[in-house]
């Protein structure tokens, strides 16, 4: 006789799925003003913070309008930006450039977004609010009118075959008057509500990069406390949208990545591999030279901005933060922006006379509208898509756009799904990308230790293949496989299987950036939650 199971169940006022900047933001502008109200925050990672990953540079507005008294209390936000320098760089050379205005950070501050949220995390325990990290949200729940009712955490201790073990643990049951969604960019449960409601139905689709950081410990006489680097050009082509950041961090410490736009063209292209290039430049390399790595990781992050911002409520929910996407491309950040998000929906809420399971708060979208985050994102709504045009021709016209419109252009340029832009593998030119030194330059494996990333070997694969024909007669022949380059932790191989290559998933490795979800030209592969807790274990990024 099969044995079955009771999934228990909470209820709470407000659930907020996701620990990060606006999650946290709205749980605690909840319980600043209604002490009485039950608010859960869930967590997918081990802990909070711990698959946070930023550049960042944060500016503080939203801070200063939650939490006044941040600096008492301790806030990890103490390196103020002390100079900006912007570069256009070649194979060979380094040439400044103004810095534009969208990106420059008097007022700013260096932080690790994921030690931010570690401190915004306390705030909100401080306040009574419950923070449940190690519990990834699975499932929406439903009422039988199609209204969100709360979400279902995912079950424990199945085998790769989705059947319980002696250690099965059933998710459980949260039931909530009001669900808000900040699990971040590409969140999985948000793309289900977008299909589920047509949120996109009067906007464009999102479009994303892919982000990849390191941490490193460099020698004193080349730190500079304060100084923010930013860089355009090589090691990508003039068709390839993306940039590098270059921040010296506290006590010797150097944040460096580049984003990539996930719309490039070439099947070729490994944004890793691109990275670590990168780090060969003159400007760059004498700067970690008797340097070390001591950290990794890479994260999708939004670039459709006002464009692409869907419908954001829905019967029993909203949508914050990255969820929505609303990082300001121009400013090359969207913490802030992320954290008024949140705020405004907390807002929302406590202005409800009354608070009832499965209400759409319109007013939510009405509050956005009159904020200045609403005014930030309309202000660099065409900067993202004019460089679909090349590197040229987008920086001419941001010049222009910001300068001299000052941001007021009379038209919107549009975006397509990232995906489409990929073109098939014999019309483009393969990319030699050096072998490795092992001080300068890694390989991917090297850099997946440095994440800390963990999955249980025998618990079901997170990364869903609707339909292996796709890969076998589509992917592999027509793209050559991106996906063995466009994944930044080594966890897609082709293998020989019976005499024909064949896709094969190391699904341990994955940390959760969400890009094969996005890049996949035929859209084949899905990202969902493992178990809770697993991934990375990200620290000081």
């Amino acid at each position: 006789m099969e044995k079955t199971f009771q999934r228990e169940s909470l209820e709470f006022d407000v659930l907020i799925v996701g620990a990060g900047p606006a999650g946290l933001s709205a749980a605690i502008r909840l319980a600043q003003e209604n002490r009485s109200l039950s608010i859960a925050v869930l967590e997918k990672g081990a802990s909070v913070g711990a698959h946070i990953l930023s550049g960042a540079i944060l500016e503080p507005r939203a801070l200063n309008e939650l939490i006044p008294d941040w600096s008492k209390r301790n806030a990890p936000v103490h390196v103020a930006v002390q100079e900006d320098q912007f570069y256009l760089l070649t194979a060979k050379k380094s040439f400044r450039l103004p810095t534009p205005i969208t990106m420059r950070n008097s007022g700013n501050y260096i932080i690790s977004l994921g030690r931010f949220c570690q401190w915004l995390g306390e705030q909100a325990e401080s306040f009574g609010v419950n923070v449940f990290p190690g519990f990834a949200a699975a499932k929406v729940l439903f009422d039988p009118n199609g209204a969100v009712i709360g979400v279902q955490t995912g079950d424990m201790g199945l085998d790769k075959e989705g059947r319980p073990t002696d250690s099965y643990q059933p998710g459980l049951n949260l039931y909530a008057k009001q669900t808000l969604f900040a699990e971040g960019c590409r969140g999985s449960l948000t793309e289900e509500l977008i299909r589920h409601f047509n949120l996109r139905k009067n906007s464009d689709p999102q479009t994303y990069g892919i982000g990849i950081k390191e941490l490193w410990k460099i020698s004193p006489e080349k730190y500079k406390k304060g100084l923010v680097v930013h860089t355009v050009g090589w090691p990508l082509d003039s068709k390839t949208y993306g940039g590098s950041f270059v921040y010296h961090y506290e006590n010797n410490l150097l944040a460096i990545g580049l984003v990539v736009g996930l719309d490039y063209q070439n099947p070729y292209l490994d944004p890793f591999k691109e990275f670590q290039r990168f780090k060969t430049h003159p400007l760059i390399r004498h700067l970690l030279e008797d340097g070390e790595c001591i950290g990794y990781g890479a994260r999708a992050l939004n670039e459709g901005g006002f464009q692409s911002i869907p419908t954001l409520t829905f019967p029993g929910g909203m949508l914050i933060g990255c969820s929505a996407g609303f990082l300001n491309v121009g400013k090359i950040k969207g913490s802030h922006t992320a954290m008024k998000s949140g705020m405004l929906a907390a807002e929302t809420l406590l202005q409800t006379k009354t608070l009832e399971p499965a209400q759409e708060l319109k007013n939510y979208s009405t509050a956005l509208k009159r904020s200045w985050v609403y005014k930030e994102l309309n202000r660099v709504r065409n900067l993202r898509p004019a460089f679909r045009k090349g590197l040229w021709a987008g920086l001419l016209y941001s010049a222009f756009d910001q300068f001299i419109l000052r941001g007021k252009a009379p038209w919107i340029f549009h975006h397509q799904p990232d995906y489409r832009a990929l073109k098939p593998a014999k019309i483009c030119r393969k990319i030699a990308y050096s072998k490795p030194d092992g001080k300068l330059t890694f390989d991917k494996l090297t850099q997946v230790y440095l994440t800390g990333t963990q999955h249980r070997e025998n618990e079901p694969c997170h990364l869903w293949v609707k339909n292996q024909k796709v890969e076998t007669d589509i992917t592999i022949p027509v793209y050559a496989a991106p996906e063995q380059r466009y994944c930044p932790a080594n966890v897609y191989e082709i293998i020989e299987k019976n005499g024909k290559p064949c896709l094969h998933i190391n699904a341990s490795n994955c940390i959760h950036c969400k890009t094969c979800d996005i890049k996949d030209p035929s859209q084949n592969i899905r990202w969902v939650v493992p178990e809770g807790g697993d991934g990375p274990n990200y620290s000081n990024l």
